[in-house]
């Protein structure tokens, strides 16, 4: 297997080419359908010649993925891989997961390299956005440290209708993974190195990147100014709370999108404190923030066309002399009052003030959070598929097939306010912050709480997405989120490629609501 500190050390470069090389001198890795794979003529630029049509044609007969299976074509130097021949109806078309894990174990690492993607044009962003997941940007590892020349790993695409992908396409797909990476550095970087004010750094850098003036509240202007669940969970920590806002409005926008993200850059469970066991890995639970600055950083720059607002809710929830207690009761943007029952119950909190900031302030129509808010989630729906709880059925059918799309995987949690939202009640506030029966639907009531700052009576459209464990495959960050939200809203974008693997895909001629508003229909 590939020394996982040399996917670190690479620049990824997406190509629109078919580029002629000896695997003499690069190495090549063809990944695909077994009966995809039988396409020497497309693929023999990178073959020969060392490898000829009757030696490909022999390999790739061998081959017998169970669920998946690789081939050496020539040494280490070429390689056949194939995915799953069987996907059912929950999962992605891609085989986006298996797509990673191939490339991660089949690569050489030696070099520069290139991979071949075969595949259906409906399954090429998710692809290339599986294949981005292989490279995480992170390491401290001292031989990292000490490198200063970077590998190229080219991409290119092979697909099965004979097409090929536009220099257009593989720019999109160049900024998708970009994105993907750097919300998975975000998330891998250790607090250390990632405080409130490390991550407030990289909103800025972004910001002058999308030619954005970031709006930054911070500190004691938090509590002055009513962000009192910001305030609350991270006023303990060394460096301050903040909440950070990038706002996109481009001309002749036709609604208001509001993307709120969770950025807890440490979590010990404040005074209700998390055990040896379970508290390494909190480093992750900014993993929500982290996948909508890249999410919304490859959105602007490929042109979306919609008002769109960053809201990142940034704290740490530290332990110390300042530390919220139980029993305390803290005010939220929205108005609401809040008895603290759990210290460990803190997503909720911030992402109860961005919320009701983006609904008051920013008059959005469309608010969507996303964050690692419980542990419950995996139990709800695995590893891969994140909780999603929304009050619009429409939204909840295209969230699904924007997860399907993309690769970032979503299923629905029950979403029933009436039957759920008394688990929070108080006799002195108007709610608390943790259930009181952690065994009745604990992921979607956590998810109703932040819905309550906003009101059950919202007109306009609130999604909420908890990732808690697609976030991360084992202890690196998967840059959750960005393919998802690129796909969910493909229809705002100027992307051809994020058009076609929207919701709507690209075979809609009806490109607004039919009423007095004229929105740009996005499901």
């Amino acid at each position: 297997m590939l020394n996982k500190n040399k996917m670190a050390n690479v620049v990824l470069n997406f190509s629109s080419a078919n580029s002629i090389s000896d695997p003499n001198d690069r190495s090549v890795l063809i990944i695909g359908l077994k009966q995809h794979l039988a396409c020497y003529d497309a693929v023999k630029t990178k073959l020969v010649p060392r490898v000829d049509g009757e030696t490909y044609k022999a390999a790739i007969d061998t081959l017998h993925p169970l669920p998946t299976d690789s081939i050496s074509l020539w040494f280490n130097n070429a390689t056949a891989a194939a995915l799953p021949v069987k996907v059912s109806r929950h999962n992605t078309p891609s085989r986006s997961h298996s797509i990673t894990k191939l490339v991660k174990s089949c690569l050489s690492g030696a070099g520069n390299e290139v991979i071949v993607m075969v595949c259906d044009k409906d399954n090429v962003f998710a692809s290339a956005c599986a294949i981005g997941r292989a490279f995480p940007l992170f390491s401290r590892k001292s031989g990292y440290m000490s490198k200063t020349t970077k590998r190229v790993v080219t991409v290119e695409f092979v697909l099965s209708d004979g097409g090929t992908v536009t220099e257009e396409e593989a720019q999109t797909l160049s900024v998708s993974v970009e994105s993907i990476r750097l919300a998975a550095r975000l998330v891998d970087t250790p607090c250390n190195e990632m405080n409130t004010d490390h991550f407030i750094e990289e909103v800025k850098k972004v910001g002058v990147e999308l030619a954005i003036e970031p709006f930054i509240v911070q500190g004691e202007s938090l509590q002055e100014k009513g962000f009192g669940g910001i305030y609350g969970v991270g006023k303990a920590a060394e460096h301050a709370p903040a909440l950070a806002v990038l706002s996109h409005r481009p001309d002749h926008a036709t609604q208001t999108i509001a993307w709120v993200g969770k950025g807890i850059v440490y979590d010990t469970g404040g005074l209700s404190i998390k055990g040896k066991t379970g508290m390494p890995g909190m480093k992750r639970d900014c993993g929500g923030a982290a996948g909508l600055l890249g999410a919304f950083r490859a959105a602007v720059k490929m042109g979306f066309k919609e008002n769109l607002h960053l809201v990142l809710c940034l704290a740490e929830n530290s332990v110390g002399p300042l530390s919220a207690r139980p029993d305390d009761i803290h005010v939220l943007y929205s108005g609401r009052s809040v008895e603290i029952n759990n210290t460990d119950a803190e997503g909720r909190l911030v992402l109860g003030d961005g919320v009701a900031y983006a609904a008051r302030d920013l008059k959005a129509d469309i608010i969507l959070d996303m964050a690692t808010l419980t542990g419950a989630q995996g139990i709800s729906t695995g590893k891969y598929h994140a909780g999603l709880l929304t009050n619009n059925e429409d939204w909840e059918t295209a969230c699904m097939k924007a997860g399907r799309n993309s690769g970032d995987l979503v299923f629905p949690l029950v979403y029933s306010p009436e039957l759920h939202f008394s688990e929070f009640g108080s006799a002195v506030a108007d709610m608390k912050n943790s259930v009181a029966d952690r065994g009745n639907a604990q992921s979607s009531c956590a998810g109703l709480f932040i819905g309550a700052h906003i009101g059950f009576d919202f007109p306009g459209v609130w999604i909420h997405i908890d990732m808690a464990s697609p976030s991360h495959s084992g202890e690196r960050a998967t840059g959750y989120g960005v393919a998802l939200l690129l796909s969910l809203f493909g229809r705002a974008s100027k992307s051809a490629l994020l058009n076609s693997v929207s919701p709507l895909g690209t075979t809609q001629n009806n490109e607004v609501v039919e009423n007095a508003s004229k929105k740009i229909r996005l499901v």
